[in-house]
């Protein structure tokens, strides 16, 4: 039996992407659902498909109010939330050269201020009851500083420090950092070039179901670009800049 049956999950950006193939795993996994995204249609689509109890609970993470209403959706139709999954995030490649201000601030308010967002609606509720899971997604950008990268990189870099914060100051919450390499979704259909070891979001769902489950902090996938990753992210300043320049190039 997976350790999911019967925990209520509250997955945060669930109409798409890595956040959709989440609910259809922890569904199958007898989790009970909460779905949140801005997208009302999509949210009804996906609580039909779902094998389990499913709630859709539709909000935008840069509306605190509209993340409240979905908690106490959720919590008024399964009495309590076990574990909130914050996948919830828009992607615009672009090279800091060419910085498009407008979306540099949307991508900002959604990737970064959306995390903040949350946890101030969730960590009273978790703090009261002593218990409780926070998944943050991060990402294997956020490790070191790329060329054409930026803004994205810029909130990921910052969600993994939040996350490894919280970690520390919060001993009896389950706190886990989601660090995805390249999955195959809408957001990573707007790269234009080739992605090394790009993965399914069924197989990213799967990893990440699994690592909710474990006892683990970082939740990373797939395993081998995710050490290249980490790798890179530790060198030397002087070799880094040599191979990050390469890439550039």
């Amino acid at each position: 039996m997976s350790k999911m049956t019967g925990k209520v999950v509250w997955i945060v950006g669930a109409s798409s992407g890595i956040g959709r193939a989440l609910a259809h795993e922890l569904s199958k996994r007898g989790a009970k659902l909460i779905v949140s995204a801005r997208s009302k249609d999509k949210l009804k689509s996906l609580v039909k498909e779902l094998e389990g109890e499913a709630l859709a609970a539709p909000c935008d993470v840069v509306d605190i109010k509209s993340l409240e209403k979905a908690m106490k959706a959720g919590r008024e139709a399964f009495a309590t939330i076990d574990s909130v999954v914050h996948l919830a995030a828009i992607y615009d490649p672009m090279a800091l050269r060419a910085l498009d201000i407008e979306k540099t601030h949307a991508i900002t308010n959604v990737n970064l201020n959306g995390v903040f967002n949350l946890l101030h609606v969730i960590l009273p509720y978790y703090r009261k009851r002593h218990k409780g899971q926070i998944a943050l997604c991060g990402s294997v950008a956020g490790y070191c500083g790329l060329p054409q990268g930026q803004p994205y990189s810029a909130t990921k870099a910052a969600v993994m420090n939040i996350a490894q914060s919280l970690k520390s100051e919060e001993e009896k919450l389950n706190i886990k950092l989601i660090s995805p390499g390249f999955v195959d979704t809408d957001l990573t259909a707007k790269n234009d070039f080739e992605m090394p070891m790009i993965i399914s979001v069924e197989k990213a769902a799967k990893a990440l179901a699994n690592g909710l489950e474990s006892s683990g902090f970082e939740i990373r996938f797939p395993f081998i670009f995710t050490s290249i990753m980490k790798l890179l992210a530790g060198l030397p300043y002087r070799l880094y800049f040599f191979l990050t320049q390469k890439l550039e190039r």
